[in-house]
């Protein structure tokens, strides 16, 4: 019970922390996705995301070119987590479901920030139980910072338990493109209904340009 609630209000923290550092990121003008944000974005979103080079789940050497090959749903967590990181991944598969359900097709990735425990084998534990569709990247302690820091991520792995320790870290979806890379990103109040809603949106307004 104890690591629950210490699971629960880390991640409350990181959401907080990671809250902060992309509204430092994501502040200003219009552009080909104004109609489909929630909120003003400015400053354009180039500052986030970008080249990442990881393992997958199967054991292979890939980069975002690889993975990102249709609308996707990019979240950073681990498979350890006790709470936070399955429930806001069974929410952005359901919100997949519903935009395959529409005739869109798109897909999540689920980044792991515990290179440590979180061997390609594990990871395709956990995907597979999430969502059968649902890609698992991992990789050395070097790669899973270099994709944490190009999507402006926080985590931390918890002073412990060297077996069970915990890993803080920001909890927001990212929504990436092919060709257009990070446009949005979502908190963890969003349904799967208005996720389906928001990806659906930014996918059509892509295709139209």
């Amino acid at each position: 019970m104890t690591k629950l609630y210490v699971g629960v209000a880390a991640a409350a923290v990181a959401a907080i922390f990671g809250g902060t550092l992309a509204y430092t990121y994501l502040a200003g003008p219009e552009d080909q996705f104004a109609q489909c944000r929630d909120g003003v974005v400015a400053g354009g979103s180039a500052a986030i995301g970008g080249p990442f080079t990881l393992v997958s789940e199967t054991g292979t050497t890939v980069t975002e070119a690889d993975v990102i090959t249709k609308p996707t749903l990019v979240y950073f967590g681990y498979t350890f987590c006790p709470d936070v990181c399955p429930f806001d991944t069974v929410r952005n598969a359901d919100a997949v479901d519903l935009l395959i359900e529409r005739g869109q097709d798109a897909q999540q990735v689920f980044i792991s920030v515990d290179p440590e425990r979180d061997t390609p084998e594990r990871v395709a534990e956990f995907t597979d139980y999430i969502h059968p569709d649902m890609v698992g990247l991992t990789g050395s302690e070097e790669q899973v910072r270099a994709a944490s820091q190009a999507y402006k991520t926080y985590y931390r792995k918890q002073d412990g338990d060297d077996e069970f320790y915990l890993v803080d870290h920001s909890t927001f979806t990212y929504l990436v493109l092919p060709d257009e890379g990070f446009v949005e990103f979502y908190r963890r109040d969003i349904t799967p209904e208005d996720m389906a809603e928001s990806v659906a949106c930014f996918a059509e307004a892509a295709e139209k340009n």
